[in-house]
């Protein structure tokens, strides 16, 4: 099993990674920084249509900070969904901004909603982590979901990802006789390829949302991340891979008996070629956020070494052990993709 030894160290953005955001428009020009939200005044616990508690809190602002605050959220929601034209948004209201109360980052979370049909959507705040920033960014390029950030100095602003989340998924829908579960293990073997080219750790079931998509008088799966702390963190192989999690087991144990090794590896193989076809189709922008990553440290040194040799076994690969960086071992992990898909033209 998979088990993160100890608690994620966040790493501040530099100047490498600033310029990148800047070259590919992630900067946001809203002058809204996460500590701003922390001038709270009181918090009420958040308890969910069933009445259970949520382990979030709604943060209560002064009446002077408050119209400051949502005018702020408002804009940078505009500026998440349509470019910055606020005269679209002009129908729309900052309900109430969230707290969550568990996890390393504690981000806000702002409930926007819509006055004329109570719509609402959601965005979060939390500080930027030069790891999570990495790993949106990646997740934009190589996945085939689009992910929408932007950062103003260390403070990231992310779109949300709209999914049931894993453990709810397995503990109300996975047994309750309408999926698929050939095609929801099948997306799952998609989901773990997918980790490990991109070096995205601590995949387990709270990590990451399903989407149930009806298709004809079937059913289709996408299996979307949604933390990205752990891009390129631990030193572990079996890390970056969501079949070694223990939450993850009621959904690998469909794949047994009903998935062949040959299926698997055809899925595997299908899913690396997506990959290599969507880096190649973005190969600019990989090879800036590579190599931006190559130069900062978003690791202990200890960690570097120990998964460059995990990596180095595995593939059998011996270039991973001159690997320096993180972002060297995830260079050669994607250059291997490359090549192993007859793809490769030197280009990152």
């Amino acid at each position: 099993m998979a088990i993160i030894s100890r608690k994620k160290v966040p790493y501040r953005i530099q100047e490498p990674l600033h310029r990148f955001l800047e070259q590919y428009n992630r900067i946001s020009p809203i002058s809204i920084h996460y500590e701003d939200l922390l001038r709270y005044e009181n918090v009420l616990p958040l308890y969910d249509k069933h009445g259970e508690d949520t382990l979030w809190y709604t943060v209560v602002y002064n009446h002077a900070d408050m119209e400051a605050i949502h005018e702020n959220l408002k804009m940078i929601y505009a500026t998440l969904k349509a470019d910055g034209d606020i005269s679209l948004m002009e129908h729309l209201y900052i309900d109430r901004v969230d707290l969550c109360s568990y996890g390393n980052t504690q981000p806000f979370r702002v409930r926007v909603v819509n006055r004329v049909n109570d719509n609402f959507d959601y965005f979060y705040i939390k500080v930027a982590d030069a790891s999570r920033v990495y790993g949106l960014e990646l997740e934009d390029i190589l996945s085939p979901n689009r992910v929408n950030f932007l950062v103003h100095e260390q403070t990231l602003i992310e779109e949300h990802i709209a999914g049931i989340p894993g453990d709810m998924f397995i503990s109300d829908y996975l047994e309750d006789g309408h999926q698929n579960k050939i095609r929801l293990a099948k997306e799952f073997i998609k989901f773990n390829e997918r980790c490990f080219v991109q070096l995205l750790g601590d995949m387990h079931s709270s990590n990451f949302v399903v989407n149930i998509i009806p298709d004809f008088d079937e059913i289709n799966y996408r299996i979307r991340a949604i933390d990205f702390d752990q891009q390129c963190y631990e030193g572990r192989k079996n890390i970056y891979l969501p079949q070694f999690y223990k939450q993850n087991m009621p959904i690998i144990e469909l794949g047994m008996g009903r998935i062949s090794p040959e299926s698997t590896r055809q899925y595997q193989a299908e899913e690396r070629f997506m990959m290599a076809t969507r880096l190649i189709g973005s190969r600019h922008r990989a090879r800036d956020i590579l190599r931006a990553m190559r130069s900062d440290k978003i690791a202990p040194r200890n960690n570097v070494v120990s998964l460059r040799e995990d990596l180095q076994k595995h593939f059998d690969h011996e270039k991973f052990l001159k690997c320096e960086s993180m972002g060297e071992i995830l260079t050669e992990n994607m250059e291997l993709l490359l090549k192993k898909q007859n793809k490769y033209k030197a280009m990152i």
